[in-house]
């Protein structure tokens, strides 16, 4: 398959473009400073800039079958690149007909009424464009759609096991995040699916399977 990665220079970007490079795929790894790292001829990085035009980031995502959108301002640019920029790259894959299209969030960024209780009121900003931009891609987008809201990222090396349907916010390693998002391709079952998740004693493949 042909997938693009928005934000493959993120923390979970990276990690995600690692894994999907190992299998049989071509992946364009696209960010607002791409990579010069080798990881094989499979990979190809690409400049996108979400504060351009759609006809621009249109054309630098061209014609692909999956586009991951794990861009993160990280709270610095969260109108242009995590509300604004996550509907432009919609609008441009529901035009491409693409057949996944699967989301970064925040766990519970759906979930209004956990955030009192447990999101820090400096993240309140950061949960608004998370909430604002799933609430579009479920409620006026027609993509086969995944959404995954992971726990706290911590970089440590990851277990390959995780919970699923959480009701706490948790902890989890980057890596596994990504490993996550790659595997989500073999698993049909999760698509129109929110998947709040964090470490936890089921492997991946097993706990998704189960979504």
């Amino acid at each position: 398959m042909k997938i693009f990665v928005v934000g493959a220079s993120g923390r979970v970007g990276r990690q995600l473009v690692k894994a999907l490079s190992k299998e049989d795929h071509i992946i364009y790894a696209g960010s607002r400073h791409p990579s010069e790292e080798s990881l094989g001829n499979n990979v190809i990085y690409k400049k996108l800039d979400l504060h351009d035009s759609s006809e621009a980031i249109a054309e630098t995502i061209g014609d692909v079958d999956v586009i991951y959108f794990v861009a993160g301002s990280r709270g610095k640019d969260l109108l242009q690149t995590d509300l604004y920029g996550a509907i432009k790259v919609m609008k441009i894959a529901e035009k491409i007909g693409v057949k996944r299209y699967i989301q970064l969030s925040a766990i519970f960024a759906l979930k209004t009424d956990l955030w009192p209780e447990l999101i820090p009121e400096s993240l309140t900003d950061y949960y608004i464009a998370k909430l604002f931009a799933d609430r579009y891609l479920i409620d006026h987008t027609e993509l086969p759609y995944t959404i995954v809201q992971p726990g706290e990222l911590m970089e440590r090396p990851g277990t390959g096991k995780i919970a699923v349907d959480v009701t706490d916010q948790g902890q989890i390693a980057i890596d596994d995040v990504a490993i996550v998002l790659q595997k989500l391709l073999d698993h049909k079952n999760t698509i129109y699916s929110v998947i709040s998740l964090h470490e936890g004693p089921t492997p991946i493949d097993d706990a998704l399977h189960k979504v």
